[in-house]
């Protein structure tokens, strides 16, 4: 019985614990470095580019130099990049091409570091969709394979690359939150680790709770409105659930708002709108 009242108080406290702590992520957009004073202004803390837009693995270092120093003189940092690996760079099926995609791989994480990002977004869903006929555990094994031979490499250079769940009808490999996690788990490397894209989530109906059962492994996150892929606020959709599973994990990292620009709007004004309704719904779950 005593031992029973001790762990009922332990979880008791931690539940406590738990809830006192508020979430207090970071905001930042998925755009080019070209919007950095515009951002700034507006409040955000980093601004998330492109690999292939900023990093530029297949150009020169000469080119990347140009790149360096507009990030060296933005007024936000580059925290994340994504759009990581073309279409032709397979990642599974009979064309797979790793060694290449490492070689890719290898001076983007060294350029990131130059540049100061942390985080690479392995979304790449042209890279990764298992070609028709091809056996999936196969390519899934593939995939796995990959992405052990990379985590060495990101950790080399201090970034630690978030494989991205992508909705049904864009990749019909790793769709949900869920199916990530195993995968990570596999890999069973510190920098390979998980994203939650809200958007994402919802249209493939995944609940929140898989961002709780992710946990720790959650690294990441990109959010955008169900309807239209639009920014948050905008149809002003409620992101509260979502928001309070980031808060239940203690999640520390960034919240990039990844969305379409809606036609006859500004994206000066959707991000000013975006960036107060994030902040309106995390207010509410840390009340």
């Amino acid at each position: 019985m005593k031992y029973i009242l001790i762990a009922t108080l332990i979880a008791f406290g931690f539940s406590v614990h738990a809830k006192g702590k508020k979430l207090k992520p970071q905001y930042g957009v998925c755009t080019r470095i070209d919007n950095d004073s515009l951002l700034n202004t507006i409040g955000y803390d980093y601004i998330e580019e492109g690999v292939r837009s900023l990093l530029i693995p297949s150009k020169s270092e000469e080119e990347f130099e140009k790149n360096l120093q507009k990030a060296k003189q933005s007024n936000l940092k580059v925290y994340a990049c994504n759009s990581f690996l073309p279409g032709k760079l397979k990642s599974t099926g009979s064309k797979a091409v790793h060694d290449e995609i490492i070689d890719f791989a290898t001076t983007a994480f060294r350029r990131a570091q130059e540049v100061g990002v942390k985080i690479i977004v392995f979304g790449s869903g042209g890279s990764r969709e298992i070609p028709a006929g091809f056996d999936r555990q196969k390519a899934r094994e593939q995939f796995i394979s990959l992405l052990k031979r990379m985590g060495p490499v990101a950790k080399k250079y201090g970034v630690t690359v978030v494989i991205e769940p992508l909705r049904s009808k864009e990749c019909n490999f790793i769709n949900r939150v869920d199916e990530g996690l195993e995968i990570i788990k596999d890999v069973n490397h510190p920098n390979i680790q998980l994203l939650a894209d809200f958007y994402h989530m919802m249209q493939e109906n995944e609940s929140a709770e898989s961002i709780v059962k992710a946990g720790k492994f959650i690294k990441h996150v990109h959010i955008a409105e169900n309807k239209n892929r639009a920014t948050p606020g905008y149809y002003k959709e409620d992101f509260t659930e979502y928001f309070n599973a980031l808060k239940t994990i203690r999640y520390k990292g960034g919240v990039s708002v990844e969305a379409r620009i809606m036609k006859k709007s500004q994206p000066e004004e959707l991000w000013k709108i975006s960036y107060n309704y994030m902040k309106d719904q995390v207010a509410k779950i840390n009340e």
